[in-house]
């Protein structure tokens, strides 16, 4: 791995905006392809419809695949704004630098439009990188983004830990999975953990019911039980499997 600063720059998916009919409920200019929904009019933003948790129909659809497209993954498109479609709004939002609302507000869904995307450190090898600094977990194959995750790492807070205090804090550097729970949940004494990946002493990457859009954990790197499920299912989480930390 060989790390390197970048920022936050439009992907490769095409920047090209969700047509009307998509993000009113009528019918599609043209379904989602791998460069993004081909549209022929763009959406004036102070058109966008604030798509929000609880929202349902064809332009939940749409943003739902346009996440999918560029790698915020949510899941089958089902028009149903759920948990995961708000994690993957939240993710989103963070690379774009913008509020973390969950909400597609003119300004993520320009965003969206533009197909940004966080840009990976490392260059070669298959590598998980938890960017602390903007809390997203990111699956990157040779330099190429696959997958952004929201993520939650250490909260900065103090807790009982045995005798004494400890800081709620996520190591940076250089690491890799040793160990793995796969069966479901696993009990510790700071709480439930949807099949951790452990890569470092007590330090994993996990599913969990609370996933926000800052800091919380006690250390670990939390992402939805849907999206562990995916990781485990793709391969991404074997032991051995690189993991950067890094602010």
């Amino acid at each position: 791995m060989e790390p390197t600063r970048r920022t936050v720059v439009a992907g490769a998916v095409a920047a090209t905006a969700i047509g009307v009919a998509d993000l009113v409920g009528g019918p599609s200019a043209q379904a989602f392809g791998s460069g993004g929904l081909l549209s022929p009019t763009p959406v004036p933003t102070n058109q966008v419809p604030a798509l929000r948790y609880g929202s349902r129909g064809p332009s939940v659809t749409a943003l739902q695949q346009r996440l999918n497209a560029l790698g915020y993954w949510v899941g089958p498109a089902n028009g149903t704004f759920g948990l995961l479609t708000r994690q993957g709004v939240w993710a989103l939002q963070k690379a774009a630098g913008l509020t973390r609302t969950g909400i597609l507000t003119p300004a993520t869904h320009s965003a969206l439009a533009r197909g940004v995307r966080p840009v990976p450190r490392t260059r070669t090898g298959t590598v998980l990188e938890i960017d602390k600094g903007r809390q997203l977990l990111l699956v990157v194959v040779g330099g190429r983004l696959r997958y952004a995750l929201n993520t939650s790492t250490g909260g900065g807070f103090w807790y009982r830990s045995g005798s004494g205090l400890a800081r709620a804090t996520t190591p940076t550097g250089h690491f890799s999975i040793y160990s793995r729970y796969t069966a479901g949940w696993q009990n510790g004494v700071l709480g439930a953990m949807w099949r951790p990946t452990y890569f470092y002493r007590g330090w994993a990457i996990h599913g969990s019911s609370e996933v926000p859009p800052y800091p919380a954990s006690h250390g670990c790197a939390r992402v939805r039980p849907d999206a562990m499920d995916m990781l485990y299912a793709g391969g991404w989480v074997p032991v051995g499997r690189s993991v950067y930390v890094y602010e």
